[in-house]
């Protein structure tokens, strides 16, 4: 398969937990509202509770061995599980600290009162699961033993990960439906034996204390109900173009997010319940409460909403159409932009195809804004999802599945500055598919060098619309290829660094500053070059091209402390690139990225692996400026096991009747 344009990267990786805090904040923010006093109440009680929640997840990971094992003997017979158990991941192991051994390990930090706990931490009214018979051990083989202890030890920890995060909502995404997958393997009946031994030793642990208790045993019950629970089914995505049909979204990826509120009007509802569903109908079309931030407002059609004479899916309707959102959202754009925002404002989310946009681009050409805002509302898609009274909501990531293919673009269109970029994403992403990789790169397009591919450019001194990236990652590295051999040892051996290619690689010029002979035809001889002859290639090296005679008079004092022996060809390197001409042709035209990819090929004879290296050189330059840059890369290892401190290689250009030559 051929990649020829993406939306951003592929890659999802889903927030697979959520704690109280962050709900609450996620919830305010979503309502576009200050945190009310009960939540405020409940992340006070989250925070207050901090410690305490650690204390806990502490001694549960000191005595992860201890639990483990003993709930294992609860369920296997005929030997000695603890023989086949790694070290708990639960455990805590301080860095640098010896390796306990597994036996003392077994025997755990008990309280002085753990027995007398142990009696009273009997959880009332439960049996013994049907089904349930003791493990043999030898019979049941050393591989499956290592993976069922290992099994407890991940339940375990899971559940010190709820308890820190304050909501049990990571139990129930990640062990839901587990049972079944137990059941093919071992047993569940015998998993749900032990994991309540495990809170019955849990609950002894932690001592007196009756919250602490409490916490445990209610982050426990939960762990166990979601392991009985059945496996939950994934979401298919609705559309109405056949093309568009089928994703799949696992539900645990809707469980972990933070969900987006629904507002549905009913009849019953409070003056105060209706007010709030109008102000999300206005927050979801004009993307802002309008009586708040314009003290506007559609008096006739709200009170015709609270008295039901009009549906939400109406008022949504009149929204669309009113000079309101013809002044914001439609006059100061394109067409294609007015689509891509109708998209978010009434179906919750962007185009997918270029099928599917062509289809509205014809609608909004020929029938204008009210023939758009019609043919959205009026679409099956609006009525599956939204109905009449459910006011329209973003469908990001966690609500249905996502393509990765208007990845980016679908991420900006949900952020609140997607009305000031008046350019269309969507559009123009469907366009690149049809255009060259090599076109492409991490931050924009260009036809740059590969040398100097990973930083941003921008033509003509602005800044580039055409931003959708090529499907390069942060941690995409660069192969770095030449006429023959490449780069030696790129990563692997440092030691090589210094190897030379030979006839097939650059000139290498090196000054033996004992040397009382000159050979002054260097190419003849690359041992003992003359003084010049480091001058001319160190010149060619730092500037690209020999400098003009104007410059060399502004360059004279460094060349004369070099031919005095005065400085190294590492100094003389050094200070020509903190130069006022040096500046002038690979620090002043650029953007800092680009800047740093000229610069860094230009001292250290090879581009940048990637990303990371020019973020290094960037937070660099941000923090101590251009010559901490120019320092960096001199004082390197790299420049040190490359080129010592005398010696400098001149790359030179490709003969015409040389390039098809080995």
């Amino acid at each position: 398969m051929t990649v020829k344009a993406s939306g951003g990267s592929p890659l999802v990786q889903p927030q697979l937990y959520r704690t109280a805090a962050t709900l609450a904040i996620a919830q305010a923010e979503q309502q576009d509202r200050y945190l009310q006093l009960g939540e405020l109440d409940q992340l006070s009680n989250f925070l207050n509770s901090g410690s305490k929640r650690l204390d806990i997840a502490v001694t549960l990971a000191k005595n992860a061995t201890f639990l483990v094992s003993k709930s294992a003997n609860k369920i296997f017979v005929g030997g000695s599980p603890l023989s086949y158990l790694e070290r708990p991941q639960a455990a805590v192991q301080l860095v640098g600290a010896p390796q306990a051994d597994l036996n003392l390990q077994a025997v755990g930090e008990l309280p002085k009162n753990f027995s007398q706990n142990l009696n009273a931490s009997f959880t009332p009214g439960e049996s013994i699961p049907s089904g349930f018979k003791p493990i043999n051990v030898i019979s049941y083989g050393p591989t499956r033993m290592r993976k069922s202890l290992r099994d407890l030890d991940w339940f375990l920890r899971y559940l010190t990960y709820a308890i820190v995060a304050g909501d049990p909502n990571i139990l129930s995404v990640n062990i839901r439906g587990l049972k079944q997958l137990i059941d093919n393997a071992c047993s569940s009946a015998a998993a749900i034996v032990a994991i309540r031994e495990i809170r019955r030793l849990a609950i002894a642990l932690v001592g007196d204390d009756v919250e602490s208790r409490d916490i445990v045993r209610t982050y426990f019950n939960v762990l166990v109900s979601e392991f009985e629970a059945s496996a939950l089914t994934d979401k298919l995505r609705k559309r109405e173009s056949l093309d568009l049909q089928g994703l799949r979204l696992p539900q645990i990826y809707a469980n972990a997010g933070v969900k987006t509120q629904r507002f549905v009007m009913k009849s019953g509802l409070s003056e105060n319940e209706k007010n709030a569903i109008i102000k999300a109908t206005y927050r979801q079309v004009f993307e802002r409460d309008i009586a708040k931030a314009y003290s506007l407002s559609l008096s006739n059609l709200e009170s015709q909403v609270k008295n039901g004479q009009l549906s939400v899916k109406e008022f949504v309707r009149a929204l669309g159409k009113s000079t309101i959102y013809q002044k914001q959202f439609y006059d100061p754009f394109v067409n294609s932009r007015a689509v891509e925002l109708a998209f978010r404002h009434f179906l919750g989310r962007g185009a997918s195809s270029l099928e599917e946009f062509q289809k509205y681009f014809a609608i909004i050409s020929q029938n204008g804004l009210p023939g758009l805002i019609d043919a959205l509302i009026n679409s099956d898609e609006y009525s599956d999802y939204f109905g009449e009274e459910t006011v329209p909501y973003i469908r990001a990531i966690g609500e249905e599945p996502q393509e990765c293919r208007n990845w980016g673009a679908q991420l900006n269109l949900f952020n609140y500055s997607a009305p000031f970029y008046k350019i269309p994403q969507f559009i123009t992403l469907f366009s690149d598919y049809n255009q060259a990789l090599p076109d492409q790169h991490p931050y924009g397009r260009g036809n740059d060098p590969l040398d100097i591919q990973f930083g941003a450019i921008f033509p003509q001194q602005t800044r580039n619309p055409k931003t959708n990236p090529a499907p390069f990652g942060k941690d995409t590295r660069r192969l770095l290829i030449r006429r023959g051999p490449g780069v030696l040892n790129q990563v692997g051996s440092p030691n090589s660094r210094g190897d030379t290619a030979g006839s097939l690689g650059p000139r290498v010029f090196t000054w033996d500053p004992e040397s009382q002979k000159e050979d002054t035809d260097f190419r003849v001889s690359n041992i003992k070059p003359s003084k010049d002859s480091i001058i001319q290639a160190t010149y060619l090296r730092i500037f690209g091209r020999q400098v003009y005679e104007e410059e060399r008079i502004l360059l004279k004092p460094i060349e004369n402390s070099f031919m005095e022996n005065k400085i190294t060809v590492k100094e003389f390197v050094r200070q020509l690139a903190k130069s006022n001409t040096f500046r002038s042709l690979y620090w002043m035209p650029f953007y800092v990225c680009k800047a740093i990819e000229y610069i860094h090929i230009r001292l250290l004879g090879r581009p940048t692996y990637g990303r990371a290296e020019i973020n290094k050189y960037f937070n660099l330059e941000y923090k101590e400026g251009y010559y901490k840059v120019i320092d960096a890369i001199v004082d390197s290892i790299e420049y040190t096991q490359s080129f010592g401190d005398n010696t400098v290689k001149k790359k030179e250009k490709i003969k015409r009747n040389q390039k098809n030559k080995g």
